[in-house]
C-alpha cells in the first residue's frame, strides 16, 4: 500500500447513546506509518471512537473504510491489532502460558479444528521476540510483572502481522518507568518494522518523545494533524494552557 493511500478513513462519522451525542462528525484519515496519538478529556468519546473503527459499535451515521474497504465489507481482520483498554491480567492464577496468551491471536482467526501448525509456532515466537518476551513463554502469564504482561497482549496483538495497532491507554496503572519502556518498544515497533500505531493516551510524554500525529477529541475532533501543528494551534496552546511546553519540546 502506498504511503500516500490512507490505511483508514474515517467520514462524518456521529455516534448516539440513548439519545445523547457521543461523537459528532468526525473525519480524519490513519497513514502507513503514522503514531497517532489520539487525546481528549475523560467522556470524549476516544474509546467510542475506536470501537466504531473496528466495527464494535455501529456508527449512527457516517462510514469508516478499511484499508480501502468499507467497515461492513472488511473481513480482514488479522490486519487489525488491537489491545483494549484494562488487558492486564491480575490473577496471578490464570492458568495460561504466555505463549498460549499470543497463540490466541492466531486461533481465533481458525476454523475448526484450531490446531497451530509449526508456521504458527514461528509467528508466535517472532512476535515474542519483538517484545522482549521469548525467553518466557513458558510463563504462566499472571506471574508476569504488569509492564511483562503489556508487552505479552501486544505479541498478541501483533502475531498476524498487522498493518494498524490500536491501543486504548495500555500503560494505566503501571509506574513511570515501565511506561517509559513501553511506549520506546511501540516507537521502536513503528519506526523501524513499519507499524502504524493508534493510541488512547493521556501521557502528554509520549506525544512529546513518540508521536508523528495528534488527534484531540471532545465529541468533535477540534484538531488533527502533526506534531509540529499541533505546537503551534493556538486552539491547542489554549486547551493545554500552561502544560504545552511539555508537549512542544521534542526529545
Amino acid at each position: 500500500m502506498s504511503a500516500n493511500s490512507s490505511l483508514i478513513q474515517v467520514d462524518n462519522v456521529s455516534f448516539n447513546f440513548h439519545g445523547l451525542k457521543v461523537l459528532q462528525d468526525i473525519s480524519f484519515s490513519i497513514f502507513p506509518g503514522d503514531f497517532l496519538a489520539l487525546i481528549g478529556p475523560n467522556g470524549s468519546g476516544k474509546t467510542t471512537l475506536i470501537r466504531i473503527i473496528l466495527g464494535i459499535l455501529k456508527p449512527s451515521s457516517g462510514r469508516v473504510v478499511l484499508i480501502g474497504q468499507e467497515l461492513h465489507q472488511f473481513t480482514q481482520w488479522q490486519r487489525i491489532g488491537y489491545v483494549p483498554q484494562k488487558a492486564i491480567l491480575l490473577d496471578p492464577y490464570f492458568p495460561a502460558s504466555v505463549r498460549e496468551v499470543v497463540a490466541m491471536g492466531l486461533i481465533s482467526l481458525k476454523r475448526f479444528p484450531r490446531l497451530l501448525t509449526r508456521q504458527d509456532e514461528s509467528s508466535i515466537d517472532k512476535a515474542l521476540d519483538r517484545v522482549g518476551l521469548k525467553g518466557l513463554k513458558s510463563r504462566r502469564i499472571g506471574e508476569l510483572s504488569g509492564g511483562q504482561q503489556q508487552r505479552a497482549f501486544i505479541a498478541r496483538a501483533i502475531v498476524n502481522g498487522p498493518d494498524v495497532l490500536f491501543l486504548d491507554e495500555p500503560t494505566a496503572g503501571v509506574d513511570a518507568d515501565t511506561q517509559t519502556r513501553f511506549y520506546d518498544m511501540l516507537a521502536e515497533l513503528n519506526l523501524k518494522e513499519g507499524l502504524t500505531i493508534v493510541l488512547i493516551t493521556h501521557d502528554f510524554g509520549v506525544i512529546t518523545k513518540h508521536a508523528n500525529k495528534v488527534a484531540c477529541l471532545n465529541q468533535r475532533l477540534f484538531f488533527h494533524g502533526t506534531h509540529e501543528e499541533f505546537c503551534s494551534s493556538q486552539t491547542v496552546q489554549d486547551l493545554l494552557r500552561g502544560e504545552h511546553h511539555l508537549v512542544c519540546h521534542r526529545h
